[in-house]
């Protein structure tokens, strides 16, 4: 990247996703505070079940309907043109909210002095499939693109795809077309691990039907657990989305049996001790009520083992049935169960400014 760009504006977090202190804010909001909790949440598909309550599932997160976000005062906005338009996934996430990390000044020197054989601007956005490559050139002169964290606005740099970040709009660029990303919706019965010593189903052996290979599941969902795992062959956004310090929020539709006497939402936003310590979670709604039967919905960041299992059992009420709806700006939809999709550059790019990429 050439001189001449001033510095980007913000506060910014310290490299590294081994941060004590680091807490990655993404495109849904997540927070940990008990006095703030969300208002609202996004709304996210589940698949369809067989059991009573099947049509609450539905009616509660089912299909591709989402509502539109407009955003939380403050939060940068940018006119003209979207990035990424055309794409079928990712178009609702809305403006990205989060903290990147400030480039160091030997990165911005080595930055400065980028190699002039080096790919112009525009056209590693273009072929990135942001948009044409003349939108493109609107984008970098309203000043929608950064470089290394450096505001650009003149179209005629080069850059070095291999080496330099690229973010339009707040949005990480993936200009590296090995690295992949998925969502698996996983059954229930099925081990989240490449392979299992006792034969049982794992995710190997659905990859294999999609024609994938050598991916990272970035966490675990337990056997009996169904829903939204992510995949990847990007180690280090693997890393980032599983260490505790971002703090990436999860969304889960669970169901229990019998009535849930008031005020069980609100010891589990207060905190509950388990065995291995304090647990809480950010958010508790109760979504549907039928004969025998509660479905609740409940967001927490953390990802301990079992952890939303065994929050309803010490509180007396054992889980039936457990679906995770959504990771982070990643929603599964109307995704049936054994499928993997591929995450739509949209929801790549809000994904990885989630954990300070």
């Amino acid at each position: 990247m050439t001189q001449g760009s001033r510095p980007s504006r913000g506060n910014q977090r310290p490299q590294g996703s081994g941060s004590g202190n680091g807490r990655g804010r993404g495109a849904t909001g997540a927070g940990r505070s008990d006095q703030n909790p969300r208002s609202s949440t996004p709304r996210s598909g589940s698949e369809r079940g067989t059991e009573s309550s099947a049509g609450s599932w539905s009616k509660a997160h089912g299909g591709p309907k989402q509502s539109k976000k407009t955003g939380a005062p403050g939060k940068k906005k940018y006119g003209g043109p979207q990035a990424f338009g055309k794409e079928r996934f990712g178009k609702n996430l809305g403006p990205v909210d989060a903290v990147r990390t400030r480039p160091t000044q030997r990165a911005q020197a080595v930055a400065a002095n980028s190699d002039l054989e080096g790919v112009r601007l525009q056209k590693a956005m273009a072929n990135a499939g942001v948009a044409s490559r003349r939108v493109c050139e609107e984008m970098i002169a309203n000043g929608r693109v950064e470089v290394n964290g450096v505001l650009i606005t003149e179209p005629g740099i080069r850059i070095d795809p291999e080496r330099d970040a690229v973010h339009v709009d707040g949005m990480r660029l993936q200009l590296n077309a090995d690295m992949k990303y998925f969502v698996f919706n996983k059954p229930r019965n099925v081990v989240s691990t490449m392979e299992d010593p006792e034969g049982r189903k794992c995710i190997a052996d659905f990859l294999r039907k999609q024609g994938q290979s050598r991916l990272f599941h970035v966490g675990r969902l337990d056997y009996q657990t169904e829903g939204l795992l992510l995949l990847t062959n990007d180690g280090e956004a693997a890393n980032r989305l599983a260490h505790p310090s971002y703090e990436v929020p999860k969304t889960y539709l669970v169901q229990v049996r019998g009535t849930l006497p008031s005020g069980i939402g609100a010891q589990m936003k207060k905190g509950i001790k388990l065995e291995d310590g304090w647990a809480s979670v950010d958010s508790f709604r109760l979504i549907d009520s039928t004969p025998g039967h509660v479905l609740v919905e409940v967001i927490l960041h953390s990802g301990r083992n079992r952890i939303v299992r065994r929050l309803f059992d010490e509180v007396g009420h054992p889980v039936t049935r457990l679906v995770r709806v959504q990771v982070g700006p990643i929603r599964l939809g109307d995704q049936k169960q054994g499928t993997i999709r591929p995450l739509g550059n949209q929801e790549v790019g809000h994904l990885l400014a989630m954990v300070g990429m």
